[in-house]
Order: structure tokens, then C-alpha cells, then sequence
């Protein structure tokens, strides 16, 4: 598997833990969409989505603790 297959398959895994954690919690989910997808800063999606960059920065620790133990598993 090249690099390049990987980047792709870690982006699919993203993007599918990302779908289940919108049936969970819109809001992060549309924060990790803004960062992953669209490219955007900390304090760019927090302004996006009207939100605080504290509470962007809180979101933004949970989810990405949430998606290491999605993807990854609890192995």
C-alpha cells in the first residue's frame, strides 16, 4: 500500500467516524469538517460556526480524542 493509498483510506475512516459522530453531536462534527475538510483554523471555524474559540478549542480536544479511539479502535 502506497502512501498515498493510506492518506486516502485514513481520510475515508475520517470521513465515516466524522458521519457517526454527526448523529451524535452536529455541532462537532460540522468543527471537524470546517478544520479537516475546508481547511480552516481554530479561530476561522469557530467564527464560522459562531461559537467561542475557547469553546472551539474544547470541542476541538474532545473530537479529536473522539475520532483517535473511532478510527483506532480500544485495542
Amino acid at each position: 500500500e502506497s502512501a498515498t493509498e493510506k492518506e486516502i483510506a485514513a481520510g475515508l475512516a475520517r470521513e465515516d467516524a466524522r458521519e457517526k459522530l454527526a448523529q451524535e453531536d452536529p455541532a462537532k462534527a460540522e468543527l471537524v469538517k470546517l478544520r479537516y475538510f475546508a481547511g480552516l483554523t481554530l479561530e476561522q471555524a469557530a467564527h464560522a460556526l459562531k461559537i467561542s474559540r475557547a469553546t472551539a478549542s474544547r470541542y476541538w480536544s474532545y473530537v479529536q480524542a473522539w475520532l483517535f479511539h473511532e478510527i483506532n479502535g480500544s485495542d
